[in-house]
């Protein structure tokens, strides 16, 4: 959303990270129907770089997307049946999520052609989320980088320390295996997303990308996590605010009661 000055940008960094590591990629941009034209950077990035890397959902596929979605809002959904990968990355467009971090990500997928001889990790992922709290790879790997939060003024910094409460409250009351619900940096394997995640997820907005990785664990699901550093966006506002912390308190309550 209001993401017309970070996309040219976010859009050539993920590009040279693809290429680098010889993957074929798409991006889905999924716009809320942004005031700041947002749909026409994306247009013409799709001019730029080809229609076929540029996806760009229609506006009746949004709509559609909305009525039959409601839980949660149309864009995880919407991404996740617009592109043709079997594995999709959810990141936001304003570089809390860098993409030098993929590179980490994808070590816990397969990659075509597979070889005969086991994969550099035993044990691959059917989710892979970044974390702002765990120093190395889980499972193991080494190659780490540093992690934490960067950049955050006061008022952030103090709406974070109510979300970072009920993060430890989430932890120990859910026990989900892993360290950080609430960020949305993550790798996932797209049929299991489709098929089993969200078709059974009831949260609406913020607390959905929470209840979407509890789920998985409860149904036996492998996650691993890398760490990020997770800094302020460059341009435009965040949306995160008190309504969202109240909001996740009782989405806690609501999938340690339900799931």
């Amino acid at each position: 959303h209001n993401e017309r000055k970070n996309l040219p940008i976010i859009v050539w960094l993920l590009a040279r990270v693809f290429d680098e590591h010889a993957l074929a990629w798409e991006l889905i941009v999924v716009d809320d129907n942004s005031p700041d034209s947002t749909q026409e950077v994306a247009r013409e990035l799709a001019h730029a770089y080809g229609e076929d890397k540029i996806v760009r959902p229609s506006l009746a596929a949004h709509l559609a997307a909305k009525q039959t979605m409601k839980m949660l809002g149309p864009h995880i959904p919407m991404g996740s049946t617009s592109g043709s990968g079997d594995f999709g990355i959810i990141m936001d467009a304003d570089f809390s999520h860098h993409p030098k971090f993929i590179s980490q990500f994808i070590r816990y997928v397969p990659r075509p052609p597979f070889p005969a001889s086991p994969h550099p990790c035993a044990q691959l992922r059917h989710f892979v989320t970044g974390t702002r709290y765990r120093e190395t790879l889980q499972p193991a790997m080494t190659g780490t980088t540093p992690r934490g939060v960067y950049g955050w003024d006061l008022r952030r910094k103090f709406v974070s320390r109510g979300a970072h409460f009920l993060q430890f409250l989430a932890d120990t009351v859910l026990n989900p295996g892993f360290t950080d619900l609430t960020v949305s940096f993550r790798l996932c394997k797209k049929s299991v997303l489709l098929q089993h995640i969200i078709t059974l997820t009831q949260s609406r907005g913020y607390v959905f990308k929470m209840e979407m990785m509890v789920r998985a664990r409860a149904l036996g699901y492998s996650v691993g996590e890398v760490p990020i550093t997770f800094v302020d966006r460059l341009f435009g506002e965040s949306k995160l605010g008190a309504d969202e912390i109240v909001q996740y308190g009782k989405g806690v309550w609501s999938l340690f009661t339900g799931v």
